[in-house]
């Protein structure tokens, strides 16, 4: 901690960092040697900067001042009156999206829109912001007490490579990817992107896996980051659908802000500029006012009326993408590739960005994550009922393979065993079993997988819609599933489409683990 990234430098055997770190005062610089630098040093990284990493999609899609603020006093007041997590104000002396982190504490965060050089960032001082609040609120709340005051640019950018410096060099979370805040995707993300590498690291570090499984991070993740800078960009469009409405078009105010710039730029002071820019920025506000947003007047009673429907379907912002949330699935990366002809993943990809609010359908294909259902260990323990999800051991990397109870499955199954000792990897079996199968039937696995113990047996307790986890998984009862330690299948196959059960298992393991992959730099 306190330690500054200042040079990074590659080397044989890795990369020779440069730090700064404030020793009571006197600034000390450090050289560290490391073998992996993971630049996790958030949107504006330093580590990406000095990797020579730039970023792809559009940039400064609105420049904001984030402004964060205490208040109990608001905080009582919306606790009571009109509670909430997310209060877009739009009125007549400011506008600006005010996001309650606690109402109990009374803490917020308020983003005002700003558009420089026009309107500096210097200007918005803390009385000037306690003026705005006041504004936007409509009233003067008792004890506002400003915190802090940024400023922000809201990109849509994906770095154009997440890995550097011959694997050396790895971005993860808002280094890789900078997306509007409209609907968390950024640390659904970025999460997503520690889950997938953390496993990987670790196997290339202990020399389980060939150092290529690091490139598989970029081939699994940076898709996914294109695919929600997408989608985010699209919800924050539907979000400024209400503005637009109203008649505070965003995009009319960003061309009146170019056409200043360009036209009024060269000729006349700054000053004048800002006085024309908030001069047409009050008249625009002047359309939320009462005046004109009333059911009496036909312009205002019309604007209302789209904004109901607008509301009414759903198409403003959204906050919950269940389908891109959990649904997302890996085409190629460090997992057997299944194909299906004609229609590719791709083609699926292209439907899921239509934007709408797509319920997450639970699928066993390679690349998805490991859908889950409800089960009971057996023979009957005090464990009680718990998810498939939870097969995955939290506390060490395992891989998982999953069966029905049928004599080709328990074939891959000790293969499984067998190999995964070979490759010094830790594997288990999990045999999921119909719902009230006796425990004299259950004592099969026992026999079938001797002399290896690493297995459990589970039976399903379905959903009162009643499918079998392989219904669910809409696969037949003959397929094994292999999950890797981040819960994503890594391969499936169907038990008696595999002829030489221990060649198979060993050139998955090494398909996953890239031993046969060649090295990129």
């Amino acid at each position: 901690m306190g330690h500054e990234c200042t040079s990074l430098q590659q080397t044989d055997e890795g990369i020779l960092v440069g730090a700064s770190v404030n020793n009571g005062g006197r600034i000390l610089e450090r050289k560290l040697h490391c073998g992996l630098l993971l630049g996790t040093d958030g949107a504006r990284s330093t580590v990406r900067e000095l990797a020579g990493i730039s970023m792809e999609g559009e940039r400064d899609l609105q420049k904001l001042v984030s402004v964060h603020f205490l208040s109990r006093d608001l905080g009582r007041y919306l606790s009571t009156k009109r509670p909430g997590m997310l209060f877009f104000v739009f009125n007549p002396g400011a506008i600006g999206v005010l996001v309650a982190h606690n109402l109990e504490h009374g803490e917020f965060v308020l983003q005002i829109p700003f558009y420089p050089p026009q309107q500096m960032f210097e200007e918005f001082s803390a009385k000037v912001c306690e003026q705005i609040i006041v504004k936007l609120v409509g009233w003067e709340p008792a004890d506002i007490q400003v915190l802090d005051i940024k400023p922000w640019a809201m990109h849509a950018e994906v770095a154009e490579k997440y890995i550097s410096c011959n694997n050396r060099v790895v971005l993860v979370g808002d280094a890789a990817h900078r997306f509007p805040p409209a609907g968390g995707f950024g640390m659904n993300t970025g999460v997503q992107d520690a889950h997938n590498l953390a496993w990987k690291l670790a196997l290339f570090l202990t020399g389980v896996a060939s150092p290529s499984i690091v490139q598989t991070y970029e081939s699994e993740r940076r898709p996914v980051a294109i695919f929600n800078t997408e989608l985010s960009v699209e919800n924050f469009k539907a979000a400024m659908s209400i503005p637009a409405t109203l008649g505070l078009d965003p995009i009319v105010a960003n061309s009146v802000h170019q056409v200043i710039n360009s036209s009024l730029g060269s000729i006349i002071p700054r000053n004048v500029q800002k006085a024309v820019l908030e001069g047409l920025f009050s008249i625009g506000r002047a359309q939320v006012s009462d005046y004109v947003l009333n059911e009496k007047n036909p312009l205002g009673s019309l604007r209302l009326a789209r904004l109901r429907s607008i509301l009414d379907e759903g198409k403003s912002l959204q906050l919950q993408f269940p389908a891109e949330d959990l649904g997302f699935c890996y085409e190629e990366g460090a997992l057997v590739a299944e194909y299906y002809g004609e229609k590719t993943q791709k083609g699926v990809k292209l439907e899921h960005s239509k934007r709408a609010s797509r319920e997450y359908i639970p699928s066993a294909k390679v690349g998805s994550r490991l859908p889950h259902m409800q089960v009971r260990a057996l023979p009957a323990s005090s464990e009680g009922v718990f998810s498939t999800l939870d097969l995955v051991n939290r506390d060490k990397l395992e891989f998982v393979l999953i069966i029905a109870p049928l004599k080709g499955s328990y074939v891959i199954a000790r293969a499984t065993l067998k190999v995964a000792d070979e490759f010094k990897l830790s594997a288990k079996v999990c045999v999921i079993w119909p719902q009230g199968s006796a425990d004299v039937e259950v004592e099969e696995s026992r026999s079938e997988l001797e002399p290896w113990t690493n297995y459990v047996d589970v039976e399903e307790v379905p959903r009162v819609s009643g499918n079998s986890w392989w219904e669910m998984c809409q696969v037949s009862r003959k397929n094994v599933i292999l999950v890797r330690p981040d819960e994503h299948i890594a391969w499936r196959m169907e038990s008696d489409m595999v002829r030489d059960a221990d060649s198979e298992v060993r050139g998955v393991f090494s398909q996953i683990l890239c031993l046969n992959c060649h090295h990129h730099v």
